[in-house]
């Protein structure tokens, strides 16, 4: 049995209430007319209705037809429909029909399909209009097989489609990625005559795009002879979408040439591509942009731009763009949080976020994946307790990053804590939070118990979770473990870089040779692509397994080579005592123009310390600031002791001692002190160990 429907519910109570149409005058329903318009004016469509719900008696449809279209642009007045159309029906049998394809618009703009379709069905005669109505309205709330279904249903009665038509089927089939079907919709189109029409030649464009075939789309976009700003948006919105920012770019600037002005959105989405790729200089000229058409109050385009700055390492540009905002929403603010906090400049994200004048989980979320991405793993832990007792409903990706704390931190009863709270509240079937799950039982050590839940995961895990577990084995030096989960993992899912980098380091640190030679041959003979990350890890795992000449024969395979790769073969150069060759090996570096980093010149320098070069030493340490612009750390001046100290530099070394500008550690001091009483140099030895005895105060 199927539930009476509302309208006929009011019906059945004006009936029962004998309201029988009365006789009007043309004085009283003039009136009352002018007073229910008078509401209308005003926004009050419940006292409209309520007025037309007092008087017993027929009212011009026109009326009927403004307050159908109030009822349609208030979006949540599904009663004040219900209430009119019942009006409308006990006093006029037999309404005209675009008079109930406004009530059928009514119920759907109010979100009440099925009213709209129990309407539809009891209307003894439907136009085109009627179907057109309903077809949008299935389109627009994402039920496209019912759409499809009404638009055949149409055809088979002989009523022609028209552009809103075509729109409304051309919308469902982008929902419903049925490419078959838009093809199917465009040949209509051109049959019957549209071509031409802007509108439906967008569409077209974009169910291409959202059905994967941006060839298709493009062709399509190049047949349209006056392309407008909404034709230029769906083309670069779809490119980005696709992944394929460049192209994103490209059309958007296409679009000065051809005299479009771009949407706000536009403007927007070409500069999320921008940050895709890092891509600073188009960006900010996009910017420039921006300003001159005065759009950058817009906050959509602003805060656009500022991830564009902050994603390009340009923090204080990127807070003066947020600075210069009239109005700042909760997005800006929690873009610049993020910003600072995923740069690394946790303190000052932490004021910025103090000062927020609102918080989301968002925001909360931005702040504490910024401590566990630099390892701050108390003041992370400080920040939950804090959120706890701020908000109520966590989210997936908090509960994700609560795991990666207690992993960081190594508490794995803290993190059993969370693992009951996430099976009370459901989020253990989500994968995202069930991988950092099994990532935080891998990091504390307790492997049982991510093998139990790795095997618990069985119908929703994917490649990560392999990697995860992986790498659990891998980093508890367990490669013979780690390899038959790998032989496991290959009836499941197909390995990434990733497994690959896992496996090979899993490989190193056991000093597991054989095993990493067997992942190497097994790269080779499935002809998976050895990208930058794949040869660094083969780098590492032969440096670290004594088979230095393998490791530079994959360095010498590579097309191009980044700054981590060669910082892996001169490091590994180190571990295998060959200081030369570090050293030469930085020259070539050099030579193909890549900049050094702290990690080369901590390589160096353990290259002069193991072949005592300490002159040579002595003049790289000066050159990190000078030349090349690299602080030392507290590695390095650990370096330059030891160079000092093991080669008999006493004078140089108290030098470096006096003018530090940091603080020495008790190792430091100690291997220090060890040279001064092997070289008898008294001086430097009392002043040692006065340093020593402050600490040990």
């Amino acid at each position: 049995m199927g539930v009476t429907p509302a309208a006929s519910v009011l019906k059945q109570l004006l009936n029962h209430r004998n309201l029988k149409p009365q006789p009007p005058t043309a004085t009283s329903t003039a009136a009352v007319t002018t007073k229910i318009l008078s509401y209308l004016k005003q926004g009050r469509i419940r006292s409209a209705v309520s007025t037309l719900f007092s008087f017993p008696q027929p009212f011009p449809f026109d009326l009927y037809a403004h307050l159908f279209r109030a009822c349609s642009d208030h979006r949540r007045a599904i009663v004040e429909a219900r209430k009119v159309e019942s009006h409308l029906l006990t006093f006029s049998p037999n309404p005209p029909t675009f008079l109930l394809n406004r009530a059928i618009e009514a119920y759907a703009k109010c979100g009440s399909l099925r009213d709209a379709r129990e309407l539809f069905d009891e209307m003894p005669q439907r136009d085109g209009g009627t179907w057109n109505v309903l077809i949008t309205a299935y389109s627009q709330f994402g039920f496209p097989e019912e759409a499809f279904k009404l638009f055949l249903c149409m055809n088979r009665e002989g009523i022609r489609a028209n552009e809103i038509t075509f729109a409304g089927v051309l919308g469902s089939c982008a929902v419903a990625c049925e490419l078959v079907l838009s093809m199917q919709v465009h040949g209509l189109v051109t049959k019957f005559g549209f071509c031409g029409n802007v509108i439906l030649e967008s569409s077209l464009v974009d169910v291409y795009a959202k059905c994967g075939v941006m060839d298709d789309a493009r062709k399509m976009f190049h047949e349209i002879v006056r392309p407008n700003a909404v034709t230029w948006n769906v083309i670069v919105r779809r490119y980005l979408d696709a992944g394929d920012v460049r192209e994103a770019v490209f059309m958007f600037s296409r679009m000065f040439p051809a005299a479009v002005r771009p949407l706000n959105f536009t403007f927007s989405n070409a500069l999320v591509a921008c940050s895709s790729m890092a891509a600073l200089e188009e960006g900010m000229q996009i910017h420039g942009v921006v300003v001159k058409l005065g759009v950058q109050e817009d906050n959509v385009v602003s805060n656009s731009l500022i991830n564009l700055y902050v994603k390009c390492g340009k923090l204080e540009e990127g807070y003066q763009v947020f600075n210069q905002l009239g109005s700042k929403d909760l997005v800006s603010w929690t873009s610049i949080v993020s910003g600072y906090a995923m740069s690394g400049k946790t303190w000052e994200a932490r004021k910025l976020f103090d000062e927020m004048p609102e918080r989301n989980v968002i925001s909360w979320n931005a702040m504490l994946a910024g401590y566990t991405r630099f390892s701050e793993w108390y003041e992370a832990l400080d920040f939950v307790y804090l959120m706890l007792g701020a908000i109520k409903d966590l989210d997936h990706v908090t509960l994700s990053l609560m795991f990666n704390v207690t992993a960081g931190l190594s508490d794995h009863e803290m993190g059993k804590k969370v693992h009951g709270y996430i099976y009370r509240h459901g989020f253990h079937l989500n994968l995202m939070v069930s991988n950092a799950l099994l990532d935080m039982y891998g990091k504390c050590g307790n492997l049982n118990s991510a093998r139990v839940w790795f095997n618990q995961m069985s119908n929703w895990r994917d490649r990560i979770s392999w990697n995860a577990l992986l790498a659990s084995y891998g980093n508890h030096h367990l490669s013979e473990q780690a390899l038959t989960m790998f032989s496991e993992m290959q009836w499941e899912t197909k390995p990434s870089k990733y497994t690959f980098g896992t496996l090979l380091a899993a490989c190193a640190n056991a000093f597991a040779l054989d095993h990493g030679k067997q992942i190497h041959g097994f790269i080779i003979r499935h002809e998976f692509q050895i990208d930058t990350i794949i040869r660094t890890a083969l780098v590492y795992m032969y440096s670290k397994c004594r088979c230095l000449d393998y490791a530079i024969e994959v360095l010498k395979g590579a097309v191009s080579r980044d700054v981590i790769i060669w910082n892996t073969i001169i490091m590994g150069c180190c571990h295998n005592h060959k200081g030369i060759e570090a050293l030469e090996l930085f020259g070539v570096m050099e030579a193909e123009g890549i900049m050094p980093d702290h990690v080369t010149f901590q390589g160096i320098l353990l290259a002069c310390v193991e072949e005592g070069l300490v002159e040579f030493g002595a003049k790289c340490f000066k050159s990190m600031s000078n030349q090349y612009r690299v602080l030392p750390r507290l590695e390095h001046y650990d370096c330059m002791i030891e160079l000092y100290s093991r080669h008999g530099y006493m004078v140089e070394l108290e030098n470096f001692f006096k003018t530090m500008p940091i603080e020495p550690t008790i190792p430091m001091l100690t291997r220090a002190l060890d040279a001064c009483q092997k070289n008898e140099y008294a001086r430097l030895g009392e002043w040692i160990t006065e340093k020593i005895n402050e600490f040990q105060h």
